[in-house]
């Protein structure tokens, strides 16, 4: 896969990106608006759910190798209804993840959900897949007060490779015909995903755009379907923020319905 970025610049783009979130609280119109994005959601719901689910990942780091997360009280106080007292329950919800991450390191080990991916159960993982938590729902909280913003370079690129290799790599069994799908952003980076009864399989394309054929002999060229954007949108696109039409797409459509519909835990 890409080159992840090192564990200091993953703490300093939680921070900005966290910032950042802060800033949307504080400017919105009301924490009653509908949140687009995620029309279930108020703005207050969404800042509910960001800062719980910091605290309760902040938990998860503290408590190293586990079975399973920690308890719900563990995870600190609910959330208050009143603008300040909500912006500042946010900065100290990722506060506390830092601070976790901080203490344990990237190395140390922890509970996740992606035990059959291709990223490891470690903090580190752990604080990569926040990052990108944290900046999708900062986008939604943007979108919401009407000033979006795509995601800085430094965490789209990343976050198109962290999605791949953590939430679409599995040893679960596709349950289509075997597939080929490329994702090139126009920064000039492109990955690729196997799909097979074997399982979901991603890795970085060489810049040539080719790369040595995997086991089962497949075509390394030939692609059943592509999409091409830039770092933000395909991170956008991967979490329905924004339309995968919206984007250049070559190929079988038909594929990226049978992503998005695919559950490998069911």
């Amino acid at each position: 896969m890409g080159k992840t970025p090192e564990f200091p610049d993953l703490l300093r783009l939680i921070d900005e990106r966290s910032t950042a979130f802060r800033t949307a609280v504080a400017s919105t119109p009301s924490l009653d608006a509908q949140v687009p994005t995620c029309p279930e959601w108020t703005f207050f719901d969404l800042v509910q759910h960001l800062g719980e689910g910091r605290r309760k990942w902040a938990a998860i780091v503290a408590a190293g190798p586990a079975a399973a997360p920690p308890a719900k009280s563990a995870w600190g106080s609910a959330a208050p209804r009143e603008r300040e007292a909500l912006a500042d329950w946010w900065a100290t919800s990722a506060q506390q993840l830092l601070d976790a991450l901080r203490e344990v390191g990237p190395d140390r080990g922890c509970w996740t959900w992606w035990d059959k991916s291709q990223s490891p159960q470690t903090a580190g993982a752990a604080a990569r897949h926040q990052l990108q938590e944290i900046a999708v729902h900062t986008y939604d909280a943007q979108i919401t007060t009407g000033t979006p913003q795509s995601l800085p370079n430094e965490v789209a690129l990343d976050g198109v490779d962290e999605f791949l290799s953590t939430c679409c790599a599995t040893t679960a069994a596709w349950p289509h015909k075997p597939a080929i799908v490329d994702y090139h952003a126009t920064e000039g980076r492109s990955w690729r995903l196997w799909l097979s009864a074997d399982g979901a399989r991603t890795a970085l394309l060489p810049e040539s755009g080719t790369m040595p054929a995997m086991a089962g002999g497949e075509d390394p060229d030939a692609a059943d379907a592509s999409l091409r954007g830039t770092a933000s949108e395909l991170v956008l696109v991967f979490y329905g923020r924004i339309p995968v039409n919206s984007l250049e797409l070559d190929g079988d459509p038909r594929l990226f319905d049978q992503l998005v519909a695919w559950n490998p835990d069911e």
